[in-house]
């Protein structure tokens, strides 16, 4: 018997980190799969079905899956007991299985914005890695979580994505939600896939922009000459579908400081649509804005630059505010955070140096 299956890889959040940073690969928190059903299909139960045709997926997987709507039979959600017909259309989403890497629970101090029985919201410091990887087995969020978190069955099983629905980059702070029980990590996976999830970032960014606000739509995927890098494929012949939307909050004329709004989460979107349009983020090494890239030849400016860089050894991307529907209640919840002391201390020396040229100009 044949049948069409599609594997999909789904991204996760616009900054996941790259092999070399910290360990973490570009690989997917969740998979989604589609399939057409055979025409001479005889009618089965919707779990039997698909648990004869995944590999490794087991039924209560499946069933779990269903239970939460996350099985889609001809766009309509179905249980698992729905018979299969010929020639549906059958997609799902759900988390990967965990993989085998030990998780040894460290107790690491969390900054946590809020906690109940089904999520953790924390608020991640620049430098923490999200999940162990190659060469980065300790001291990660998961470490730290699974300590924190080591009397609930999700996080006593040694997975290394334990309760992970999205993930920001090693050298980016700010905001993840983490679920605490099967039921709020499938919940939570159907928000992020169907792109509903409210993320909004600041970052500070190379150049004035010439806009106040706009919107940057541009495909992405590797760089064909550079694995570690994302590419923007402009003309849409590769890479998956990426909107970014922005607004400006302050203009220091050499740099800008922005809002930007993602309505897809791709690796590094902010990042690497930022740089397509002209505008890398400071002190984004990846993406060229760890350089001079706007302003003066002085060497008092220079210097200035190099005090900036030093303050903050990192691109300058922060994760404010991230909003969805609650799990378990079905109401929107909203969370934000303050600026991290080095991004503020950078925002502070550029509004003094306008200040003070403001002044030289009068």
């Amino acid at each position: 018997m044949s049948f069409d299956i599609e594997n999909i890889e789904l991204e996760s959040d616009a900054d996941d980190l790259m092999v070399d940073e910290g360990g973490e690969s570009g690989d997917e928190l969740f998979e989604h799969f589609a399939i057409t059903v055979d025409k001479g299909q005889k009618m089965l139960r919707l779990d039997k079905f698909l648990v004869d045709r995944m590999e490794h997926c087991s039924r209560n997987r499946i069933q779990a899956a269903a239970d939460n709507g996350n099985i889609l039979v001809n766009g309509v959600p179905a249980k698992s007991s729905y018979k299969v017909k010929p020639l549906d259309h059958i997609t799902l989403v759900m988390p990967y299985p965990k993989r085998e890497i030990e998780i040894i629970p460290e107790d690491i101090p969390l900054d946590i914005v809020y906690e109940d029985d089904d999520i953790i919201i924390v608020n991640k410091a620049a430098g923490m890695v999200v999940h162990p990887g190659c060469g980065n087995y300790t001291g990660t969020l998961v470490n730290a979580l699974t300590f924190h978190l080591k009397d609930l069955p999700l996080f006593q099983e040694g997975d290394m994505r334990a309760g992970l629905v999205h993930r920001i980059d090693k050298d980016t702070s700010g905001l993840l939600v983490v679920a605490k029980n099967e039921r709020a990590h499938t919940r939570l996976a159907k928000q992020f896939f169907d792109h509903t999830i409210f993320r909004r970032y600041v970052a500070l960014v190379w150049g004035n922009i010439e806009e106040d606000e706009g919107t940057i739509t541009g495909n992405i995927g590797r760089n064909p000459r550079d694995r570690q890098q994302m590419y923007v494929f402009a003309d849409g012949s590769d890479g998956k579908h990426a909107v970014t939307h922005y607004k400006v909050l302050r203009r220091y004329g050499y740099v800008t400081l922005v809002e930007c709004r993602l309505e897809t989460g791709r690796t590094h979107q902010i990042r690497v649509h930022m740089s397509w349009q002209g505008h890398p983020l400071f002190n984004d090494a990846r993406y060229g804005g760890d350089r001079i890239l706007k302003g003066t030849t002085f060497s008092k400016y220079k210097q200035f630059i190099e005090n900036c860089f030093t303050l903050l050894p990192r691109q300058a991307l922060h994760a404010r505010a991230l909003g969805f529907v609650h799990p378990t209640t079905g109401q929107e919840v909203m969370f934000e955070s303050e600026l991290p002391n080095d991004l503020k201390a950078v925002i502070d020396k550029w509004e003094s140096y306008v200040a003070a040229r403001n002044m030289e100009e009068e």
